[in-house]
């Protein structure tokens, strides 16, 4: 059971704080024994996605929290990015060798053996620098300041509140700001879709800023998963659509990508020595930015708008968890 203080209430922001946190330290202990193995790839990218978690947490319950300083996402963000360039690593030899490998000439093929030699040196130097963050006092510190402060919670005036209270005040500022990203409205058309061309223009102009809203959303699909419990199964088909809508734009920047870090690597000019592998990109490129198209028109709706800020404005006190 969760260790409490006597003010801190079931449905209390503070309760509800600490809960989260005590589960976001229990999940990472589980992955860092299983990433020193290095027997499975998945198991950085998930303890990845809790530091996220993790830091998604304290951004929105931020005003309820007295953490420690080692505890400041900013912290959080430091620590995250030394699992960077080994998770990137990852991805791209798992998309090269099984997506696109097969698919290319013997002469492409050789050319690119020895950019995946050279990415496995890479990687064993990578698996070295996480093992060493999580061996780092810095990491340390967190968890060990984290877990003493869910023995010991101490909050702001806030944290008293009932969650259903203030869960819209919480997410409504979240989805707004998401809704306002610029991101959305990049190579936007109401009448015909763009071609393979102008999208790879537009890609190459703008590609960071696409970036930059599925970050956004990634962010804002965390917080809202710390909520599921207190609204209805509406509340679950808008997190699913932006799960859709990060799944879909991470494709496309994946690709992006795969082709700047293999342009590093080559000294002549890409589409002159690897023609087939880059139409591929370009190709699945543009593939990916049907889909979203279709997850943008739908977002771009004021109705759907406009009912996923109801749908927050309206928590569901029988669902509560204890």
């Amino acid at each position: 059971m969760l260790e409490t203080t006597t003010h801190i209430q079931t449905h209390t922001l503070g309760y509800w704080a600490v809960k989260t946190i005590k589960q976001h330290l229990e999940t990472l202990s589980h992955h860092e024994s299983e990433i020193l193995k290095d027997d499975h790839p998945e198991e950085l990218h998930q303890m990845r996605v809790e530091m996220r978690r993790l830091r998604a947490t304290i951004i929105i319950l931020g005003r309820v929290l007295d953490l420690p300083d080692s505890a400041e996402y900013q912290n959080i963000d430091d620590i995250s990015r030394r699992f960077e360039k080994l998770r990137d690593l990852d991805v791209l030899l798992e998309i090269l060798q099984n997506r696109y490998y097969s698919y290319l000439s013997v002469s492409e093929q050789e050319t690119l053996d020895n950019i995946l030699i050279h990415w496995v040196k890479q990687r064993y130097k990578a698996l070295r620098v996480v093992a060493w963050i999580l061996d780092h006092k810095i990491y340390k510190n967190l968890k060990k300041d984290l877990k003493d402060w869910v023995k010991n919670p101490r909050f702001t005036s806030w944290d008293g509140f009932s969650i259903n209270e203030v869960l819209p005040d919480l997410l409504l500022p979240q989805i707004s700001e998401l809704f306002l990203h610029p991101g959305w409205h990049i190579g936007y058309t109401q009448i015909d879709s763009i071609s393979l061309k102008i999208l790879e223009e537009i890609l190459n102009k703008q590609g960071k800023l696409l970036h930059s809203l599925r970050r956004q959303t990634k962010q804002v699909r965390y917080q809202m998963d710390l909520f599921t419990g207190f609204y209805s199964s509406k509340y679950l088909d808008y997190l699913e659509g932006l799960k859709a809508i990060q799944g879909c734009l991470g494709k496309i920047q994946d690709t992006l990508v795969l082709e700047e870090k293999i342009t590093q690597e080559i000294s002549s000019n890409l589409k002159s020595e690897l023609p087939n592998f880059v139409n591929l990109l370009a190709q699945d490129r543009y593939q990916y930015w049907q889909e979203w198209e279709q997850l943008r028109h739908q977002y771009l709706k004021s109705e759907t708008r406009y009912g996923f800020h109801i749908e927050l404005l309206h928590p569901v006190t029988s669902k509560n968890n204890p």
